[in-house]
């Protein structure tokens, strides 16, 4: 991979990551709830969910997405009841203020972040046909492909670290100065409800559009 060709996907990667999407949704329900140093746990999550989607996509088994039929509708729905989940889960969520300071919630647990943030991009196939679409633009076929995949997975990552950090980071530094109980039940609700949005706009994703 040339340094032009690398520029060019670090500009463009910096567009991907910082695109509104349930990873975003995801990252400021986090920094809202647990603050940015306990929140960004789930970054790591939607991190390590990207590493996946890559894997995937090297190996084919993207392609079985975007043939088969039976195969993206199923995860797309899988994906689409997990942002639905997530979504009733956030409304359910007490109105308790961040205090990052303080002792974490009775809720908060590292590997349950991780795993949320993960599952959050692994079932999302729109993710993968995306990756499948853009990244053989920035491929050189002559090349050895096992790097040039290591080097878009690496930059891809490193962007979506600073932008989900900068989307935690938000949440918890700004959403915290709310302190009535009331106000923090309607921002709850305000992300229980852009997760189901996020759902159901992934329910109605074509593999073809």
């Amino acid at each position: 991979m040339s340094l032009t060709t690398w520029l060019a996907f670090f500009a463009a990667s910096w567009a991907i990551s910082f695109s509104p999407g349930p990873g975003a949704i995801s990252a400021m329900a986090s920094g809202l709830r647990y603050g940015f140093r306990r929140g960004y746990w789930t970054t790591l999550g939607l991190i390590l969910g990207i590493i996946i989607q890559f894997c995937i996509v090297a190996v084919g088994l993207g392609a079985v997405l975007a043939t088969s039929e039976v195969a993206f509708t199923v995860l797309k729905w899988l994906g689409a009841a997990y942002l639905v989940y997530l979504g009733w889960l956030q409304f359910r969520t007490d109105a308790a203020p961040v205090a990052v300071e303080s002792a974490p919630p009775a809720d908060f647990r590292v590997r349950d972040l991780v795993l949320r943030g993960c599952l959050v991009n692994v079932t999302n196939p729109k993710g993968t046909v995306f990756l499948m679409a853009v990244v053989p633009q920035f491929i050189d076929p002559a090349a050895p492909l096992p790097m040039q995949y290591v080097i878009i997975a690496a930059t891809l990552c490193f962007t979506d670290l600073v932008a989900m950090g900068c989307y935690t980071s938000l949440a918890s530094r700004v959403l915290r100065l709310l302190r009535s109980p009331g106000h923090i039940r309607w921002v709850n609700r305000s992300f229980g409800a852009l997760f189901i949005l996020a759902g159901t706009v992934l329910a109605t994703f074509s593999r073809r559009a």
